[in-house]
């Protein structure tokens, strides 16, 4: 007698979103190694691009949890994980070595300091989505608190491999690079709300916007300019839009709470109530004499 076992695929499709998880792990330590061991430029622009191989395995694992429906607990802590790896432990590894040697133990604080802004930012982003879940906020928001550290690792990466491209491997002074470490770190941690374009609808709008993206692409594109520096300025123009339009909220809120403290104080007294009056002796007869 043959015994039949029904086999049930559906639960193999948990195993899918997170080996392309463990993927960009994968990526993360190929970059930490060669960052670690190679000294020469070439080494260092294999380690980029091996954390741009993360990017993709970063963004297909969340792509590939919600088509096939299996997104889980385990899944999205691993994520942030894996996050930590390859967008924070890996680029500060390879910055150091690429721009921050000259300055010592100082350069090592640079680096340790983008790793440890990377893990509170990824730290934050676990809490908050948890207290969105409780509420059941189940949308996404418009915006994010603070600079993602996929973000910050590719103003990295992409430094890295515009100088590598350009033939000056030193393209940027070990001082804008320092300087570069400190404000992403600091863009990790802080308030400043960032576009998390998930809200995007298929409207005109996006379609124009989409459009005129593509357009620029094509002319700089034609114009024999390097790929990645592209996406340097693009990534670079995506950080500046988030801080303007952070400026301009706290500015317009400056000037409501200005408004509303003016309109507070421009309104007259309010008369004591006759009651009020009337027991403190206001109304009672007075002798003439």
């Amino acid at each position: 007698m043959v015994s039949s076992f029904a086999v049930d695929f559906r639960k193999t499709y948990y195993i899918l979103p997170n080996l392309f998880t463990l993927s960009s792990v994968f990526c993360g330590f190929v970059s930490i190694s060669l960052s670690a061991s190679g000294q020469a430029g070439s080494d260092l622009y294999q380690a980029a691009l091996a954390i741009c191989f993360g990017f993709f395995f970063d963004t297909a694992d969340g792509r590939v949890a919600r088509l096939t429906k299996t997104q889980t607990d385990l899944g999205r802590d691993l994520d942030s994980l894996a996050d930590a790896i390859t967008f924070g432990v890996a680029p500060a590894i390879m910055v150091y070595k690429w721009g921050l040697t000259n300055f010592g133990r100082w350069g090592i604080f640079f680096a340790g300091l983008y790793v440890c802004a990377g893990v509170m930012r990824l730290a934050r982003f676990n809490v908050l989505a948890r207290r969105e879940a409780a509420t059941g906020h189940t949308t996404p928001g418009k915006y994010t608190l603070g600079l993602t550290i996929p973000a910050s690792a590719s103003v990295l990466v992409f430094m890295v491999l515009v100088a590598h491209k350009v033939g000056q491997y030193r393209m940027a002074s070990e001082g804008v690079v320092a300087t570069v470490v400190l404000v992403l770190s600091y863009l990790m941690v802080s308030r400043v709300k960032f576009r998390s374009f998930k809200d995007l609808r298929l409207n005109r709008r996006t379609i124009e916007l989409v459009l005129l993206l593509a357009g620029c692409g094509v002319v700089v594109a034609l114009n024999g300019v390097d790929k990645s520096l592209i996406f340097l300025v693009m990534i670079l123009a995506y950080i500046v839009l988030g801080i303007a339009e952070t400026v301009l909220q706290m500015q317009r809120r400056f000037v409501e709470q200005r408004k509303d403290k003016k309109a507070a104080s421009a309104e007259p007294e309010t008369p004591p109530d006759d009651e009020v009056l009337r027991e403190l002796g206001a109304f009672d007869a007075t002798d003439d004499g």
